[in-house]
């Protein structure tokens, strides 16, 4: 989605000739960009610790570089920036809790993002953007609470077998084979699923040999 979204962005806003997008949550970033050469770009800018994309941040306010060789608000950036022909950028943080993205839009002319078309860009890129990153966010959780669901099943499964195991050789009911497994978890500390899939695979191997 971020892919589609920075792809967008240098396909449909005036001037843009490429978009970068990093999605940040609990500390940890995701990098896309329409171009590599974008993508290097952001990571140079985390590892100079200045820049616009990281001022937005920081400020959760839009940031405009009307023109990388004249702004002097970060000199080793502009350095990076003009290595890779771009001249003038705009940087707009997205709150999507709990998530932030930040887009950056990249023009490889000066003055490509005037404040009044940033202020414009800005509204509809938040209601737009947000709408689709939550969207994401849900569909995350669904599949997360889905592989736990899927985990819980397999690990279910596994018990049912176990202790199928120890009905066959001390031939007692589900019931009392259920407090076996679970009074030998307790005792080793080991959860009931992990000890029913070791003594499921020791079963399947002394029923190979």
């Amino acid at each position: 989605m971020l892919r589609g979204l920075t792809t967008a962005l240098a396909a449909g806003v005036p001037g843009c000739s490429g978009g970068s997008a990093e999605h940040w949550r609990d500390q940890r970033v995701l990098v896309s960009g329409s171009h590599s050469e974008l993508i290097m770009l952001v990571e140079g800018e985390h590892d100079l610790g200045e820049g616009p994309g990281i001022d937005a941040r920081r400020t959760g306010g839009r940031v405009v570089v009307t023109d990388v060789l004249t702004d002097g608000r970060w000199p080793r950036y502009a350095a990076l920036a003009t290595r890779w022909s771009v001249r003038s950028v705009l940087a707009l943080p997205i709150k999507v809790p709990p998530a932030l993205l930040v887009v950056g839009l990249y023009s490889v002319r000066a003055g490509a993002f005037s404040p009044m078309a940033a202020h414009a860009l800005a509204e509809m890129l938040t209601e737009q953007v947000g709408v689709a990153m939550a969207n994401m966010s849900d569909f995350e959780d669904v599949r997360t609470d889905a592989a736990q669901l899927q985990e819980a099943l397999a690990g279910r499964a596994v018990i049912d077998q176990a202790k199928g195991i120890i009905m066959q050789t001390s031939g007692c009911t589900a019931e009392a084979a259920f407090e076996e497994l679970r009074r030998i978890s307790q005792h080793h500390q080991v959860k009931v699923a992990d000890l029913a899939r070791l003594l499921v695979e020791e079963h399947q191997r002394k029923s190979r040999r």
